[in-house]
């Protein structure tokens, strides 16, 4: 049956990428699909298949090391930050929504997790929520807020205030009982999480309300357009993901780790980095604000990166090692899992002469090569899109 689904995004490519796969294969299923973001993110959602419904906006921010000390300090704060986010974003988003869904209400809402406005809308709307969570789950027993509030007893207070004040907001509206947002621990009627459960932090305590479905296999619009310079050369990748990238003292330090080497190297910089300003360019290296990062993975050896979740899942499905610099508490996170499940490294200091040697290390590492192979499995039993799109559909019916 022909159904209407809506889906409430954030900005953020590492929030949208992930759900992109799941529009299309809704779309293929014959369904009608919503998605409302903002506009710098509209041809992707179009090219998906869905319906381009524009919010207030612009992209994420991009920063260099005054972002990265802002969150690295951010502690029991970033709570309240987070939730004055939520609330600022609802206040702007929920009566645009209200307003577009009236006519055409949808069968489904599903909303990214920090999207209060998506939470609120499928609640005043009556219809089942589906909460998406791009990175780790969270119940009971683990909760991601608690890589930047280790504390449990600061981050219990933290989060009685966010929840007290997030109420407030909807008992005005008429929405009682708490919405399920990356504020809380509860899943709504259904929580799609966009990690195997193999790689979730207490993965086997989740109970089936979460269904773990993994990265999704996708043909992006930028796909195919990039090959290495010869297939028989070792490839290393570089990349500081699209928000805290603007990095040119460690740009610097890959040049004087791999120039002149053996090895093709794609750096990708961001645009917030003149390539002018890196000094001598090795001709071994091709340096470009940003790479079709799908198509590098396919032929890289390894992986630089700061471990944001999506660059995260994209290497373990093709079996990429990882050698990981992160910077946020969520980075760190996720490198000490890859750490724990033996699928990486991550570069304790921060020289040239580590760097190159831990790249060679992951790439000589069979023992990773082995525990990347039954990863990359898992992802694939995870089910992706058709998991995921099978889950809505249940939910639906």
């Amino acid at each position: 049956m022909r159904r209407h689904i809506a889906f409430i995004g954030r900005p953020g490519t590492s929030h949208l990428n992930p759900t992109l796969p799941w529009v299309a294969e809704l779309v293929r299923r014959g369904h009608r699909v919503t998605y409302a973001v903002p506009d710098p993110w509209a041809d992707l959602v179009q090219g998906a298949g869905a319906r381009f419904l524009p919010l207030p906006g612009t992209g994420p921010p991009r920063g260099g090391e005054k972002g990265r000390r802002a969150l690295r300090e951010a502690g029991p704060d970033l709570v309240a930050m987070i939730t004055d986010l939520l609330l600022t974003s609802a206040e702007r988003e929920l009566p645009l929504l209200r307003e577009a869904f009236a006519a055409d209400p949808p069968d489904v809402v599903c909303y990214l997790a920090n999207s209060l406005a998506g939470a609120a809308l499928a609640a005043l709307l009556g219809v089942p929520a589906v909460q998406i969570r791009p990175s780790y789950a969270a119940n009971e027993h683990y909760t991601p807020l608690q890589e930047f509030v280790p504390d449990p007893e600061r981050l219990a207070a933290s989060s009685a205030a966010a929840e007290a004040r997030v109420r407030e907001f909807t008992s005005a509206l008429g929405v009682t009982g708490t919405l399920g947002t990356v504020l809380t621990r509860v899943p709504h009627e259904l929580c799609l999480v966009c990690v195997p459960r193999e790689f979730q932090y207490a993965g086997d305590t989740f109970d089936d309300r979460y269904v773990f479905v993994g990265p999704s296999d996708y043909t992006r619009a930028d796909s195919g357009s990039w090959k290495p310079p010869a297939a028989d050369t070792p490839l290393l990748f570089i990349s500081l993901g699209t928000i805290l990238n603007k990095n040119p003292e460690f740009f610097r330090l890959c040049i004087d780790a791999f120039g002149d080497t053996g090895r093709h190297v794609a750096m990708a910089v961001g645009d917030g980095v003149d390539p002018a300003e890196l000094g001598r360019v090795p001709e071994n290296f091709e340096i470009r604000p940003s790479f079709p990062q799908l198509d590098v993975l396919e032929h890289a050896d390894v992986f630089v990166t700061q471990t944001g979740m999506n660059s995260t899942m994209e290497a373990l499905h093709r079996r990429v090692p990882t050698v990981a610099v992160p910077e946020t508490p969520e980075q760190k996170a996720n490198a000490r899992r890859l750490r724990e499940l033996g699928l990486g490294v991550t570069l304790e200091e921060r020289t040239a002469p580590a760097l190159r040697e831990a790249a060679l290390a992951v790439h000589r590492d069979e023992d990773i090569r082995a525990n990347l192979a039954d990863m990359a499995e898992s992802c694939r039993a995870a089910g992706g899109a058709t998991a995921a799109a099978d889950a809505i559909e249940q939910l639906m019916t």
